[in-house]
């Protein structure tokens, strides 16, 4: 098992490029959270206005809703949700300046052609997680559509949250370069 890459964001050009599928790594810094109708909303006011309503340039964007928050917790638990919901909104969100995705699940072809055109980064976050992954949570609040519930668009700081990158700016997808990999062992013997 390979080393975890320590990242801080925000992440740049160069820190996206230095990534590559397979990568273990350990996010810590601020982060975006939203879902399919948080993703809609960006999407129209777009192209509406030409702009997202806050900023999502150099921006990372977790795939997930969190259950409610528990006493005492800074939130509830917070899983990945399927990435493939987001393809229809992704292109587009990346040409406004998103670095990065946290989700789980394959991506749509457009969506990986423009993780390489705009050197952003589609990280992993292992499903069925939920609990551990909010432990990695130090602050939380409300960004933008709170009639959303669970689904407002919310900011993050997260340390140290364990990640795999899954497809990267350089034509790196994992779910390719796995199977491929595994058939290479099975044909070896």
């Amino acid at each position: 098992m390979s080393e975890s890459k320590f990242v801080t964001l925000p992440l740049d050009d160069e820190g996206a490029k230095a990534l590559h599928a397979g990568d273990i790594v350990r996010l810590s810094g601020k982060i975006l959270v939203g879902r399919d109708a948080a993703h809609k909303r960006i999407a129209d006011a777009i192209n509406a206005v030409g702009e997202p309503p806050f900023s999502i340039d150099n921006e990372i964007i977790y795939y997930a809703g969190p259950a409610p928050t528990p006493p005492g917790a800074v939130i509830g638990p917070i899983g990945p949700t399927t990435s493939g919901r987001m393809d229809p909104y992704t292109p587009l969100l990346l040409s406004k300046g998103l670095r990065g995705m946290i989700g789980k699940g394959k991506r749509a072809p457009e969506v990986l052609a423009a993780i390489r055109e705009h050197n952003a980064v589609y990280f992993g976050a292992t499903g069925g997680t939920a609990v551990l992954l909010a432990a990695c949570v130090k602050s939380a609040e409300r960004v933008a559509y709170e009639d959303l519930g669970p689904e407002a668009v919310l900011r993050l700081e997260v340390k140290e949250m364990p990640l795999i990158v899954l497809a990267d700016c350089h034509g790196g997808d994992l779910y390719e370069i796995g199977p491929a990999e595994a058939r290479k062992v099975i044909e070896q013997g």
